[in-house]
């Protein structure tokens, strides 16, 4: 795959990743910080894409998928949430250690592998993360959530997605139990029962990672 696709899909894949699990749109200040790439650089590639039907962007304005850009940023979205689900899956790799191998992979399997993939893991929805993964068509489906950092206390939920950027907090999070499924109670701050009912003091900065059912 040419470096300037892959560059544009890395653009897409951002942009599409910070509106996932809250509201706001994205700057292009904090596309050129998340991408740890010049803002002058950002704003060159934001005025390509804009050219090329993907984002919406505006001076000063926020940075928006246009459909066409959505369903791109879906696309390779879907293979890199796949391809993690199957190597936890088929090839014993901890939740900790897919991210980085899907990055390089999502940009070299082929569609038939790929549709192979999703037919021998029985064509899931959610990584092992929680992330949604988008079908063929780029739809996915969320249940309602809330951020842990903004659950009340006497908030039980279900585990939906752990945010797989901290390798050694999911590492640490898997220690005290709280896991993608797994139900929480939110017992003060910082502060949650597990399932076994055992009270647990999360690691720095779980809350700002861990999302439950509203």
């Amino acid at each position: 795959m040419a470096a300037n696709s892959v560059a544009i899909d890395d653009y897409l894949k951002t942009i599409y990743h910070h509106t996932e699990w809250q509201p706001l749109l994205m700057t292009s200040s904090q596309l050129a910080a998340e991408l740890k790439l010049a803002p002058s650089t950002v704003t060159e590639m934001v005025q390509k894409l804009v050219a090329q039907g993907l984002v919406d962007h505006r001076p000063y304005g926020p940075v928006a998928l246009t459909e066409q850009g959505r369903l791109r940023a879906a696309s390779i979205i879907r293979r890199h949430r796949l391809i993690e689900t199957w190597l936890v899956q088929e090839f014993g790799y901890a939740w900790d250690e897919v991210h980085d191998e899907a990055e390089v992979l999502e940009h070299t399997i082929s569609d038939r592998l790929l549709a192979g993939i999703a037919e021998r893991l029985g064509h899931p929805r959610f990584d092992p993360h929680g992330d949604a993964i988008p079908d063929a068509e780029g739809n996915v489906h969320r249940l309602p959530f809330v951020l842990l950092s903004t659950a009340e206390v006497g908030h039980a939920g279900e585990v939906l997605r752990v945010s797989d950027r901290d390798p050694e907090l999911l590492r640490a999070l898997e220690g005290a139990g709280i896991d993608v499924g797994h139900r929480l109670v939110v017992a003060g701050t910082d502060v949650v029962r597990v399932d076994d009912g055992a009270t647990v003091a999360l690691p720095a900065g779980a809350a700002g990672a861990v999302w439950l059912t509203a």
